[in-house]
């Protein structure tokens, strides 16, 4: 009798995880070159072909490219458009995550919502918005037409466009760590008698840095590539209101391929670098909870 229970609990015991959820060899290998093909044919080969392009005709006539007075002109706009928009929605980003992982209010889930609403919305949806608001025959244009304050077809206008596509970048980076992390060490601090920058800069900023960087840098990323939105309010005029994503599709359009793929490999540039500097977050996050 033991010895008939002792074979109905062998052959009734689950196999090990590991074993029942391992593939066949042939599955593994054809997924993996499947995946190396994806990035290949859709990542690698264009990025190839940007930066082959771009340095058809030498580095001297890349480089006279980027130093068309229009052209850095546009490469001025896009940096100085990064420059407001990525410190104002760290600001932002900081101040929302703080309210909704650490106070309960009525209308939070409404204001979670909010925050998402860019990431749903066409970034044209989001420039045509700021037309029908400032624009000449939008609601507070006449106004803005009377004391002289030109917001679309101007810098204002390319500026709140892409603070307005980019701002949940930080927030939703900051929010679900916040909010898993609690409150007990800033309690804690508190009955220290830490008071609220104290709690802010030495308890609570060095739990979050690396997630901070990490929104920080996607925002920075989107800001510098944007074009939907910007393409709306920029109004496209040449050395003035034209950022590096609509330097490409201008002189693209006007057949000057060589310069066009060289305001783009400008853009990869950023792009790789961005990737890069996220690849070392991601990592330095890993690290951190780790050890933690």
């Amino acid at each position: 009798m033991a010895g008939l229970i002792q074979t109905l609990g062998q052959t009734t015991q689950p196999k090990r995880a590991g074993s029942a959820n391992t593939e066949p060899r042939w599955v593994q290998w054809t997924l993996i070159l499947a995946t190396l093909l994806f990035i290949t044919l859709f990542l690698i080969l264009p990025l190839a072909v940007v930066f082959t392009e771009a340095l058809s005709k030498g580095v001297k006539v890349y480089f006279d490219s980027l130093l068309d007075p229009t052209t850095a002109a546009a490469i001025r706009l896009t940096l100085l458009t990064a420059m407001v928009a990525v410190p104002s929605n760290t600001l932002f980003g900081l101040a929302s995550a703080w309210a909704i992982s650490r106070f309960h209010f009525r209308g939070k889930n409404f204001l979670t919502t909010l925050i998402d609403l860019p990431l749903w919305v066409s970034p044209v949806v989001g420039g045509l918005i700021y037309v029908l608001l400032f624009g000449s025959n939008g609601i507070a244009g006449p106004w803005l037409i009377d004391h002289d304050i030109r917001i679309i077809f101007a810098i204002p206008g390319i500026i709140l466009a892409t603070t307005f596509v980019t701002f949940p970048f930080v927030a939703r980076s900051l929010i679900p760590l916040m909010q898993s992390q609690g409150m007990a060490e800033e309690e804690a601090a508190m009955t220290l008698g830490a008071n609220g920058w104290q709690i802010f800069f030495r308890v609570t900023l060095p739990k979050i840095k690396w997630a901070l960087f990490y929104g920080i840098i996607l925002c920075n990323a989107r800001a510098m590539g944007e074009f939907g939105a910007v393409s709306v309010v920029s109004g496209h005029i040449r050395g003035l209101t034209n950022t590096m994503p609509l330097q490409v599709e201008i002189l693209y359009n006007e057949y000057a391929f060589t310069s066009a793929f060289a305001v783009a490999s400008a853009l990869a540039l950023l792009a790789l670098l961005t990737l890069g500097l996220k690849t070392l977050i991601e990592w330095q996050t890993a690290r951190q909870l780790r050890t933690n």
